[in-house]
Parts: structure tokens; sequence; C-alpha cells
């Protein structure tokens, strides 16, 4: 019962950023790459507050995989590379722990465009 109850919370709370994004496209005049920009930045600023490390537990996959985890990365990232490198950390840290995820995207689109031709409409 363990298990699927953590399906469920991560579902849930993936789904709650979805909804709210959802809600933020139909109500507002933002564009979605704005709403996008400021769904990784509050996760930093969650992250920097210490807010998002408590949902995170919580929702696991539900909070770490959206884009408010990736900002929540970066933070954690920074705040990491500052205890062990000093002030150039603010600048290092979060390449290094987003480096995985960002190298694999760069990876996968590279082999998208060689495999698939794109095409006008």
């Amino acid at each position: 019962m363990g298990i699927f109850l953590d399906y469920v919370y991560a579902f849930a709370v993936g789904g709650a950023f979805c909804v709210v994004a959802q809600i933020l496209i139909d109500k507002t005049k933002l564009t979605p790459a704005r709403i996008l920009v400021a769904f990784v930045v509050s996760g930093v600023v969650l992250g920097g507050m210490g807010i998002y490390k408590y949902i995170a537990d919580f929702a696991g996959a539900g909070a770490s995989v959206p884009l408010t985890g990736f900002g929540y990365a970066l933070s954690e990232g920074v705040k990491k590379a500052i205890d062990e490198k000093g002030a150039i950390g603010i600048l290092t840290g979060g390449l290094s722990a987003t480096a995985a995820g960002i190298a694999t995207s760069m990876v996968l689109a590279l082999l998208t465009a060689l495999i698939f031709k794109s095409k006008n409409k």
C-alpha cells in the first residue's frame, strides 16, 4: 500500500502543477514561455527558502520532474557549490547540478534531428 500512495502523491502534486499552468494559460495573457520561466524561478525561490525540499520529499517524482523541480535542482546545486567553493559556486553550482539533464536533452535533440526530417506545414 505504501508504494501505491507514493504514486498517488506524485500524480496529485504533478497534476496540481499542470492545473496551475493550465489556469495561467486560460485566464491570463502570459505566453507559455513566460509560464515555464515562472515555474523554474518559483522552484529556485522555493528551493532557496527551503520549502521545496518538503514538497519533493512528499511527492517524489511528482515534484522533481516538472520545471519547478529543475529550478529546485539549480538552487540546491548553487547552495552546495557555495559551501564547497565559495562565491564562485554561484556561477558553477547550478550548471554542475543539472549537467546530466542538460546533456541528455542535447544528445536526444541531436539524435532526433539526425533521424527525422523536419517539414513545413
